[in-house]
C-alpha cells in the first residue's frame, strides 16, 4: 500500500479529526487514526466509540488497504514540515515509511480491521441545513448546557425539528437559551439531544463553511455529512425537560438598554461581588438602572448608574453576574431587552436588533435571592 499526499493538506484534516480522540482511551486502538485507501481516495477516521468522524482526501495512489497510525506521533511530525508532498509506503516489517524531501521516518502501525466501525443508521430521518446556520445555532446555545453527570439530558443541546422551523435549546437549570429559525424547516417532526463534544467539533469546522449539511438521525444516533467529511455520534438518551413551562409568559416590567454598556458595567461591578455567589443587584426606577455588588467578607463594594428605557414598576432583582455576562457576550445586538415580572421569577433577555430574517433568540436567567 502506497500513496502520496500534500503535508499541509493532510495536517489540516488530521487536526480536525484529532479533536475526536480522548486523552485517555480504554481501547489502545482509539489512540490511532484509521487510514483507508481506495482508488486514489484516502479516508481518515478517528473515534472515541461515542463519536466517529472521517474525512476523505484526494491522494496519488492506485492501491487499496487499511492501517491504523498513532495519532499523536503523526500530528507532531506533520506540524514540523513545510508544504511538500509526502510518500507513505507500508513495509513488510509492520511499519509505515514516510518519505519527505529531506528524510525518511518509520512508524509502527496497527491492523486497520481492529478499528471500531462507524455506526450505520437504520432508516433515518433526514434534514438539510446551511453550515453557517448550524454553527450559529450551536454557538448561541452550547454555552448554556450543563455539566452535571447526574442529569445527562441537560448536558447536551436539544434539537427540535418541525415543518414550521428548527429550535435548539440548552439549559443547566440556572440559565436557558432557546434559538429558533423559522426560515429553515424539516420535512417531519423530530427531537433529539446532541452531546457537547461533537457539537464543539462541528462548530469549529462549520463556522466558515458555506456548505449545506445533511443531518440524518434515528432514536440513538445522528450523522452529519458535509463537504468531504462525515460525523456520526451517539445521542443522549432520555427525555428533555419541558422548557416552555419555565419561560414566564407575563412579564410587565421591560428594560431596554445598550448591550455593550450593560455588559461592561456588569463585568466591572461583578469584580467586587462575593466570590462564591457572584451576586449583583439590579435596582430599576424610572429611567435609571443601578447595578451594585458587595462582598461583605472583604468590605468590597461597587455601584454604577446607567440610563435606560424602562416600563414597569420600580423593582430590585439579583442575578449571578457570570450567567448574565455569558448571555450578553453571546448576543450580537446593539440593544437588548430584559423582561421581568417579580424578583423571584426568571428574567428574559432578548436582542432587539442584529438578528437575521427568521431568527429568534430567547435567553432566560434565574434570579438569586437578595439579602435585604
Amino acid at each position: 500500500m502506497k500513496f502520496i499526499v500534500s503535508s499541509t493538506y493532510l495536517l489540516k484534516q488530521l487536526q480536525v479529526l484529532g479533536g475526536v480522540i480522548n486523552n485517555s482511551n480504554t481501547l489502545p486502538i482509539l489512540d490511532n487514526f484509521l487510514f483507508e485507501l481506495k482508488d486514489s481516495k484516502l479516508t481518515v477516521s478517528a473515534s472515541d466509540l461515542e463519536t466517529t468522524m472521517s474525512s476523505t482526501l484526494d491522494v496519488e495512489s492506485d492501491e487499496d488497504g487499511s492501517i491504523a497510525l498513532p495519532a499523536r506521533l503523526l500530528l507532531d511530525t506533520l506540524k514540523t514540515f513545510p508544504e511538500q508532498p509526502l510518500t507513505f509506503v507500508v513495509e513488510d516489517n509492520n511499519t509505515v515509511e514516510i518519505s519527505s524531501n529531506h528524510g525518511k521516518y518509520a512508524l509502527a502501525y496497527a491492523n486497520g480491521n481492529e478499528f471500531p466501525k462507524a455506526v450505520v443508521l437504520d432508516n433515518p430521518s433526514t434534514t438539510t441545513i446551511a453550515g453557517d446556520i448550524l454553527a450559529t445555532a450551536i454557538s448561541k446555545t452550547i454555552f448554556a448546557a450543563g455539566n452535571d453527570d447526574l442529569r445527562p439530558v441537560m448536558s447536551g443541546v436539544f434539537f427540535q425539528f418541525s415543518t414550521e422551523g428548527l429550535t435548539f435549546v440548552a439549559t443547566d437549570a440556572h440559565k436557558l437559551v432557546k434559538y429558533t429559525r423559522e426560515d429553515v424547516t424539516a420535512d417531519q417532526v423530530a427531537e433529539f439531544i446532541m452531546p457537547k463534544k461533537p457539537l464543539n467539533l462541528l462548530k469549529g469546522i462549520l463556522a466558515t463553511s458555506d456548505d449545506v449539511i445533511t443531518i440524518e438521525y434515528n432514536d440513538s444516533n445522528a450523522k452529519f455529512t458535509f463537504e468531504n467529511s462525515v460525523l456520526v455520534c451517539r445521542l443522549i438518551d432520555g427525555k428533555y425537560p419541558n422548557y416552555e413551562a419555565v419561560i414566564p409568559k407575563e412579564n410587565p416590567n421591560k428594560l431596554t438598554i445598550d448591550r455593550t454598556q450593560f455588559l461592561n458595567s456588569v463585568r466591572r461591578v461583578s469584580i467586587f461581588s462575593n466570590k462564591t455567589t457572584h451576586q449583583i443587584r439590579l435596582k430599576i426606577a424610572g429611567a435609571e438602572l443601578n447595578i451594585s455588588a458587595e462582598d461583605i467578607d472583604y468590605s468590597n463594594k461597587a455601584e454604577e448608574r446607567l440610563t435606560c428605557d424602562y416600563q414597569g414598576d420600580d423593582m430590585q432583582i439579583g442575578f449571578n453576574s457570570r450567567f448574565l455576562t455569558e448571555m450578553l457576550n453571546n448576543l450580537n445586538a446593539d440593544q437588548v431587552q430584559l423582561e421581568m415580572s417579580l424578583p423571584n421569577r426568571a428574567g428574559i433577555l432578548t436582542p432587539i436588533d442584529g438578528l437575521d430574517e427568521g431568527e429568534q433568540v430567547t435567553m432566560l436567567v434565574m434570579p438569586v435571592m437578595l439579602n435585604s
